[in-house]
């Protein structure tokens, strides 16, 4: 069995992806671990501290792939090598995208985690990296960032809207066989921009 703060932090995840931080108690998650909730206070200070907890988790998990991508050569490969690693993360860890979607939505102090320890280095790092063979919109390079925000939109909100599209097309659309088709879905889009801008 898996440690106690492991499983408060498990069920923490799963319990403000769900509801939100404002909706969710820390009564609730020591109901999920199976714990009484005084016990909480051995591993966590309160219930912010405990959501640090799990957005620390979280962040140092997601934040890998663009650090490995800025060790190498930005390239096109490992662009979509990338790409293809974000969008499994995504897929296999849903609650990252409910999490921020909670968060933009109540435009909480959390917001401003997550735009800077998630989003500004990843503008910051791709839009510096100065690969013109990486770049989309080469004659308007200040429309990078539309780009990132639009396939940054387009991961999240396949997850988060998949139990939507699960009852409409009968398929488990965070299986495998459905992540496959996602994966290569956005390496097609993205090879496509490459290609516009090369025709232009």
């Amino acid at each position: 069995m898996k440690p106690t703060a492991e499983r408060v932090l498990d069920a923490a995840e799963d319990l403000f992806a769900a509801k939100g931080y404002n909706a969710s108690s820390l009564g609730e998650v020591a109901d999920r671990v199976g714990i009484r909730p005084p016990s909480l206070y051995n591993h966590f200070k309160n219930k912010e501290a405990l959501y640090m907890a799990v957005l620390d988790r979280l962040l140092l998990k997601f934040n890998q792939p663009l650090r490995e991508l800025m060790e190498r050569p930005v390239t096109r490969d490992n662009v979509l090598a990338w790409q293809k690693k974000l969008t499994r993360l995504h897929i296999e860890n849903p609650n990252m995208a409910r999490l921020l979607q909670h968060a933009a939505l109540s435009d909480s102090a959390h917001t401003k985690e997550f735009v800077e320890r998630l989003f500004k280095p990843l503008f910051k790092d791709v839009t510096a990296s100065g690969s013109e063979e990486v770049m989309i919109f080469k004659e308007s390079r200040e429309m990078l960032p539309w780009a990132i925000m639009s396939f940054n939109n387009l991961v999240m909100s396949y997850v988060t809207m998949a139990p939507l599209y699960e009852s409409l097309l009968g398929k488990d659309l965070l299986g495998e066989e459905s992540a496959n088709k996602q994966v290569d879905f956005i390496s097609i889009l993205i090879q496509a921009m490459w290609s516009i801008d090369e025709e232009a």
